[in-house]
C-alpha cells in the first residue's frame, strides 16, 4: 500500500534536531528521510513550513511570512509544502509574498501555529489568509492541541477554537494537526459537525520504536483516541501523519493502524491526503 505522510517537517530548528538525536534516533537528513520512507513505502511527505531566526527561538517571532522548509532542495522530489504564517508581521508585504509562493507548484497548502502565536483560529489578522487559500483552493492547516514548547499558550489551540472559524469560512478546506490532543473528543465533535473541517493523526507520540511500544502498550493511555476516533465516525476525513522527525515512520504507521478498520486504511494513510491537498495529484 502507497502512503502519504501528510504533516512532516524539514526546518532546521533546534527542537527538531534535538529531538531527532535524543529521543526518536532519527537522521535528521534528507538521506535518512528517504530511507524511512522507501522502507515504510510512504511516497510523498507534506512538510509544514517553519522558521527559526536563532536557535532555540520556536516559536519565532522574527521569522517572516510565509515560513518554508529550508532544508529542502530542488533535487526532493518527494517533499511539497504547506507554508507557514507568522502572525506578528503579517503586513500587506508580506500578505504579497504569500500569495506569490501559494502560485509556485510544489507549496499545496498553508500552516498556522495556533497555541505558539497568541492568536485564536478566527481572530481578524488571519482573514486574509482564509481569503486567499479560498482564492487558491488550498487547505489551511491549524497546529492544534499540546505544543511542543513550553512558551506556547494552550487556550489558543483548544480543538473548540476552530469551530467558528469553519462556520465563517465555508469555502475553505480545514485540517486540524494532532487531532486536538489531548483534547480530541472535542476535536472529533468539530471534525464531525463541519463538512469543511478535517484531522491529521500525526504527532501522537514522540520517540523511537521501543517508546511508540511502550506507550501505545500502556493500560487506557489511548483509550481517548480510540473513543474520539469511533466516535467521529468519518473516516474519510482523517488523514495519516508522522510529524517527523518526531517519531520513526514505520513503528508510527504501525501504531496508526491499529485504530482503523480495515477497510478504511487506505482512505486514511492515502486517499484522503488527496482529497484535501489536490495539487498533490500531479506529484503521484
Amino acid at each position: 500500500m502507497k502512503i502519504i505522510d501528510a504533516h512532516m517537517h524539514f526546518s532546521n530548528i533546534g527542537s527538531f534536531r534535538d529531538t531527532a538525536k535524543e529521543r526518536s534516533q532519527i537522521d535528521y537528513s534528507y538521506k535518512g528521510l528517504l530511507k524511512e520512507y522507501r522502507d515504510a513505502n510512504v511516497v510523498l511527505g507534506i512538510g509544514m513550513g517553519v522558521t527559526e531566526q536563532q536557535v532555540g527561538g520556536f516559536p519565532d517571532a522574527a521569522s517572516p511570512t510565509p515560513m518554508g522548509l529550508d532544508m529542502l532542495l530542488d533535487e526532493h522530489t518527494n517533499i511539497v509544502c504547506c507554508l507557514g504564517i507568522n502572525p506578528h508581521s503579517l503586513d500587506t508585504e508580506q500578505l504579497q509574498a504569500l500569495e506569490r509562493g501559494l502560485k509556485k507548484e510544489r507549496v499545496v497548502g498553508i500552516k498556522i501555529y495556533l497555541g505558539y502565536y497568541p492568536y485564536y483560529a478566527y481572530d481578524k489578522i488571519y482573514g486574509p489568509v482564509y481569503e486567499l487559500a479560498a482564492a487558491y483552493q488550498v487547505p489551511v492547516v491549524f497546529h492544534c492541541g499540546d505544543t511542543y514548547s513550553e512558551r506556547g499558550l494552550l487556550k489558543y489551540s483548544h480543538p473548540l477554537t476552530l469551530d467558528e472559524v469553519a462556520v465563517q469560512n465555508r469555502n475553505v478546506t480545514f485540517m486540524m494537526a494532532h487531532f486536538g490532543d489531548p483534547w480530541v473528543l472535542d476535536g472529533a465533535e468539530v471534525v464531525y459537525k463541519n463538512s469543511n473541517m478535517f484531522a491529521d493523526l500525526s504527532g501522537l507520540i514522540v520517540g523511537d520504536r521501543k517508546e511508540v511500544y511502550r506507550i501505545s502498550n500502556t493500560p487506557h493511555f489511548y483509550d481517548h483516541l480510540r473513543h474520539a476516533i469511533t466516535f467521529c465516525d468519518h473516516y474519510e476525513k482523517l488523514l495519516f501523519g508522522t510529524d517527523w522527525p518526531l517519531v520513526q515512520v514505520q513503528p508510527y504507521i504501525e501504531f496508526i493502524k491499529t485504530f482503523i478498520p480495515d477497510r478504511y486504511v487506505e482512505d486514511v494513510f492515502y486517499n484522503n491526503a488527496i482529497n484535501v491537498f489536490p495539487k498533490i495529484k500531479q506529484f503521484l
